[in-house]
């Protein structure tokens, strides 16, 4: 009965567009009440989904995008990127992607590769005679390449809860995180060649020369924060400390976008950001710890394997599983509560923690572009002012194609571990 409570109390709260940190919060609460748990609980269940060191590099990497969007850093990024492939029919789609690439190896979130590029390439797009919502779906779906290519903090999440080394989980992106890109700059040009969408001039090797030494010090920036990690110098979190001071420097000194006034604003808003974040994580964690005393996990698990213990079809549900959840459950929140439920059924039959971690993280970095409660759909369409609806029906076509990505991630495990166990050697 309490069960039911819970589950009934969180769908209703969170269909009704109530945050899901709420949503979260409330039912959990709900619960506790009726089944006479002392509410002491909540505190000391928040503090233990909390109390992490790799945790702390989230608000690190908000702070960094944070820095390089004031300080220019994107705006040259993207620059860069239109200067390769913009001659190129909907070349600016493809700047769209290339920067989306670039800048979400530093960010490491989606929804600011989204809010950052989205403010500079959808205004752009559509003075150039982009239509608006090609140009915000474009923006939404290059934007879940951030979370895969590394740095990512679904795949910092996902290490924290799971034990699994954050350095391997990062080096197994990598490569779908590429394969992403380049479908969707497939897509981009099918549609553009399609649809009659413009291309710019041809930049010269001189003036490809000229805005890549622009973007030096920002392409340097990923390579810093990566090379760090996998090569031991520094942790995750000590890796986004780095990317904080770097781009401070590199924002204020180099680039001259930051100065001095526009820092209280910047760490007030990371620190918001971050807050946000953290309570989610400890409200997900109570939620996760009731679903565990109820058994809900080992159910789950009962029941996938009560339909086959196949380990291709068994894929195939989870990423179902996930797929489904995602198109209306945060991503942080979503990891935490099922994660580790799902995890235990993928190594039962054979799927290898790491390469079950990128599907994870793929499957739900889909469902932020997925309708009802797309979160990057909602950050585009507020930019370009245009309808909800017009971005979900114009993203369909780059829906296709990360689906299509995440069904070679699934069934060709190399694809993820093949970089990994090159750089890193094999799991042991």
């Amino acid at each position: 009965m309490e069960v039911l409570m819970l589950f009934a109390v969180f769908f209703v709260l969170l269909f009704a567009g109530i945050p899901i940190a709420f949503a979260l919060g409330i039912s959990s609460a709900a619960y506790l009440f009726t089944a006479g748990i002392p509410l002491t609980i909540v505190p000391q269940r928040m503090f233990a989904g909390m109390d992490s060191f790799v945790l702390l590099c989230i608000p690190g990497f908000i702070l960094a995008g944070n820095l390089m969007n004031v300080g220019n850093i994107t705006e040259h990024i993207v620059r860069f990127s239109n200067a390769v492939v913009g001659h190129i029919r909907g070349g600016l789609g493809l700047a769209n992607v290339g920067g989306s690439m670039i800048f979400g190896g530093i960010s490491g979130t989606a929804v600011a590769d989204a809010a950052s590029v989205g403010a500079v390439m959808i205004p752009g797009m559509a003075k150039s005679g982009y239509d608006k919502p090609f140009a915000a779906a474009v923006t939404a779906a290059s934007s879940t390449i951030g979370p895969i290519i590394p740095p990512s903090v679904p795949m910092i999440i996902v290490g924290s809860l799971s034990g699994i080394s954050v350095g391997r989980m990062f080096m197994a992106g990598v490569v779908p995180g590429i394969l992403l890109a380049l479908g969707m700059m497939i897509t981009v040009y099918v549609l553009a060649v399609k649809r009659g969408y413009p291309k710019e001039r041809r930049a010269s090797l001189k003036e490809i020369l000229s805005e890549g030494k622009s973007a030096f010090w920002a392409l340097l920036m990923t390579f810093i924060i990566l090379y760090g990690i996998i090569g031991g110098f520094f942790t995750p979190t000590e890796a986004s400390i780095v990317a904080c001071i770097y781009a401070l420097v590199v924002g204020m000194f180099v680039y001259k976008g930051l100065n001095w006034r526009n820092l209280p604003g910047l760490f007030v808003d990371a620190a918001l950001t971050s807050a946000a974040l953290m309570m989610l994580v400890g409200l997900a964690n109570l939620f996760g710890w009731i679903l565990t005393s109820e058994r809900i996990p080992q159910m789950i698990a009962d029941g996938i394997l009560g339909i086959s213990d196949n380990p291709l079809v068994v894929i195939l549900i989870l990423n179902l599983i996930l797929l489904f959840v995602g198109t209306f459950m945060e991503t942080i929140a979503a990891l935490i509560i099922l994660f580790p439920a799902l995890l235990g059924v993928a190594t039962g039959v054979g799927v290898d923690p790491v390469h079950f971690g990128i599907m994870a993280v793929l499957n739900l970095m889909i469902g932020l572009t997925t309708p009802p409660v797309g979160i990057c759909l909602f950050v585009v369409s507020g930019i370009g002012e245009i309808r909800m609806s017009q971005v979900a029906r114009a993203i369909i076509p780059f829906l296709l194609c990360n689906l299509a990505v995440l069904v070679l991630v699934m069934y060709i495990p190399a694809i993820s571990l093949w970089l990994p166990d090159l750089v890193m050697g094999p799991a042991g």
